[in-house]
């Protein structure tokens, strides 16, 4: 039976994704994109804008939002949800995911990313490129860690965070709902939500929109 994936976004992420869903034995991927042919993705088809989703339900049953952006992801998540596509998680073959992780829907691990015993990630998170998630951390929903980024044992992450290339974080620290770590970051203490933070030690980037 032919494996096909409904792809929500063919930018950068979007195109790795629909790389690794091959990866994963899917046998069609097609995108939906705002932007059109100004993305076409080599070999693959856009079918059109996000708007029309809800008509492409009866011949792709499976859809994954992905886009880099967290608050328009899970807004697409939830869109796809609510029209009755599958949502997969997609784990890249060269990913190691422990038996005792617990995986949300619409979740992608990238190529060489980790994640160990007891780890929750939820919906529709990213774990990009040899991200390392250690045992017991806990990600919420709509949340990126980036390429590079290292999260030591029971780190928990709310929802919508983005971690950046890099960064890395001390075994037991808290990190709130929409921050933003920077490139490279050293998180040794908890972080309060919807600031950004950067450095070594992570600090509160001042005037930071």
């Amino acid at each position: 039976m032919k494996r096909s994936l409904l792809v929500l976004g063919c930018g950068g992420h979007g195109r790795v994704v629909a790389d690794a869903a091959f990866e994963c034995g899917y046998d069609e991927v097609a995108f939906l994109d705002d932007v059109g042919s100004a993305h076409q993705p080599r070999g693959l088809k856009v079918l059109g804008p996000f708007a029309a989703t809800a008509d492409f339900a009866p011949d792709w049953p499976a859809a994954i939002a992905a886009v880099g952006n967290g608050d328009l992801r899970l807004r697409l998540f939830h869109d796809i949800r609510q029209l009755g596509f599958e949502t997969p998680s997609i784990v890249h073959p060269s990913a190691v995911v422990s038996r005792g992780a617990l995986i949300g829907n619409g979740v992608f691990v990238a190529a060489g990313a980790i994640i160990n015993t007891d780890a929750r990630i939820g919906d529709a998170v990213i774990v990009n490129t040899g991200a390392r998630i250690d045992h017991d951390c806990e990600i919420g929903v709509g949340s990126h860690i980036a390429p590079g980024a290292t999260l030591s044992g029971s780190v928990v992450v709310g929802q919508r965070t983005w971690l950046g290339t890099g960064c890395s974080v001390r075994q037991g620290t808290r990190i709130g709902e929409k921050v933003m770590v920077g490139v490279g970051a050293a998180v040794v203490s908890d972080l309060a939500d919807g600031l950004t933070y950067v450095g070594v030690p992570a600090r509160v980037l001042k005037n930071a929109r």
